[in-house]
């Protein structure tokens, strides 16, 4: 039997003046209305509509369920919310979370589809159109986003398993094992946390890796206060500590005796160092030449390194894009591309303005370029790139370009941090954040520094005049250079110390900007 054209008013959203009778309010058009409102209602709080529908067992359930599952996420975020971060870097959880969203979605889709099944009564030809529509774009709205989720659960599950294995997964000779954490303070028994940062020149054209970048971030696991110490590849005569095993091999630390032997800088130890010994000197280990350096670089500076992270500057410029560029302070012309041994100058710079966003490419040159410079200036911008992707990289960035820095992460990043540590991580991410950034570079011929032959004593007391420093100076947090924009000249007097705010030594020099000009050979 064919459909029966719609009543007079069918299609009126609005009643009629004087049709507010109960015949009225049953005719198809207010039903409808109806239909329409309650199946949105129950879109944003499933169930409801249910109800409404009189099937009150069935959505007394689905509500019930919706609601406890809001204010069990709610106690939880209150009452640890450390805990729940931590959830977020736990491969298994992630993976259990992205199938689970994908579940949540179809259920959800299913109530929407059966609350406006429930509700339509007999609707026209047109109703039903119009309800099909509804429920499309309602079921749209409802499984968008939790696919989005879902795969950005997978995609962080990926990430973290392909960058951090699992403690029994991974080997390390020289990585710490930490007690399991306090509600309270999961730092309570470690109070310093130091990680050794090197960036690697590894190419498709070149033998082995060398680490011409080396800086060790020191963290006060209560405040985030950070102090970084970076030294020269070419720091001679690395020593090792008394009692290791390394001793035997490298009895005067690592030196063939002349402090101008290349072979011997602090920047070939990673690869030349497992060429002499053998492989299970020190133990089990995954990367015999980051453990090789943690001990050095430790016994070098006086403190205990607990995990490495070496980055493929190379892939480097991946990672700042994926983070949708750094803001920096360029005081100088600063090359890119050119070749000092070689006498070939740079074709471009980087010219001196105040916070300049500068993408993946540009900001690794600015870490990098050193054409008619040398090491010390470069080192002094790279502390200034680790403290913008401190500053600037906030959940916003991160979560809007979630994808591309997981990816860009498994690409460069090789670590001995184990899964495992984490999520107290990620409690310790937030208080750096925070915290005030201070750092020394060790400059050859400055302050008793000879690159050739340093003075490690000299240097370890530095180091922990430096670190007492940070506990004392006003948080960066609380000065506006903090967020990279300041614009303030350097030159006000200031207290002598051994480190140096890096909030300060990143800032804007309008006088040497000024004055700048490119070097070409």
């Amino acid at each position: 039997m064919p459909d029966q054209p719609p009543e007079p008013g069918a299609w009126d959203w609005d009643l009629p003046p004087g049709a507010h009778t109960d015949a009225a309010a049953d005719s198809p058009a207010p039903r409808f209305r109806r239909t329409v409102l309650y199946t949105v209602a129950g879109t944003a709080l499933p169930g409801l509509g249910l109800i409404m529908a009189r099937r009150r067992v069935v959505g007394g359930v689905v509500l019930g369920v919706f609601a406890a599952a809001l204010l069990g996420l709610g106690a939880y975020a209150l009452l640890d919310l450390q805990g729940l971060a931590g959830r977020f870097v736990d491969p298994t959880f992630l993976y259990r979370l992205s199938a689970g969203l994908i579940v949540v979605a179809l259920v959800w889709v299913g109530v929407v589809v059966a609350t406006h099944l429930s509700l339509r009564g007999r609707p026209t030809r047109r109703q039903r159109a119009v309800g099909g529509l509804l429920v499309g774009l309602l079921a749209f709205a409802v499984a968008a986003p939790m696919a989005v989720a879902a795969r950005y659960s997978y995609d962080s599950a990926s990430a973290v398993q392909g960058v951090f294995k699992s403690q029994d997964d991974s080997k390390s000779a020289t990585r710490p094992t930490l007690g399991g954490p306090t509600q309270q303070d999961p730092w309570a028994d470690k109070p310093r946390l130091n990680i050794l940062l090197l960036g690697g020149d590894a190419d498709a054209g070149r033998e082995g890796t060398r680490t011409d970048t080396v800086i060790l971030a020191s963290v006060d696991t209560h405040t985030g206060d950070t102090t970084l110490f970076s030294l020269p590849r070419n720091t001679a005569r690395m020593p090792f500590p008394k009692n290791s095993p390394l001793r035997r091999y490298y009895p005067h630390g690592f030196t063939a005796g002349d402090g101008a032997d290349a072979e011997f800088f602090l920047n070939a130890m990673y690869g030349n160092v497992p060429k002499k010994v053998p492989g299970d000197l020190l133990g089990e280990t995954d990367n015999l030449g980051a453990d090789v350096l943690k001990l050095s670089v430790g016994a070098a500076l006086g403190l205990d390194v607990d995990y490495y992270m070496l980055i493929n500057l190379q892939g480097f410029s991946k990672m700042i894009n994926a983070l949708g560029g750094i803001r920096l302070n360029v005081n100088s012309y600063i090359p890119i591309g050119g070749n000092t041994d070689l006498g070939i100058p740079p074709k471009e710079f980087l010219k001196p303005g105040p916070n300049q966003k500068l993408d993946g490419r540009s900001a690794l040159w600015y870490a990098r370029g050193r054409f008619g410079s040398n090491d010390y200036a470069r080192m002094d911008r790279q502390r200034c790139v680790i403290n913008a992707i401190i500053k600037q990289a906030n959940p916003r960035n991160v979560l809007s370009r979630y994808e591309d820095i997981t990816k860009a992460g498994k690409q460069i990043v090789r670590t001995d941090m184990p899964q495992e540590v984490l999520p107290l991580m990620v409690d310790l991410s937030l208080r750096v954040k925070n915290g005030n950034v201070r750092s020394i570079v060790f400059r050859h011929n400055e302050n008793g520094f000879l690159s050739y032959d340093p003075d490690y004593p000299r240097m370890r007391q530095r180091v922990k005049v430096a670190i007492g420093e940070a506990k004392t100076t006003p948080a960066a947090s609380a000065s506006p250079k903090a967020s990279g924009k300041s614009t303030a000249p350097r030159n006000s007097p200031k207290k002598k110390t051994e480190s140096e705010d890096v909030d300060d030594s990143c800032a804007f020099d309008p006088a040497m900007a000024a004055t700048a000009t490119p070097y070409r050979g």
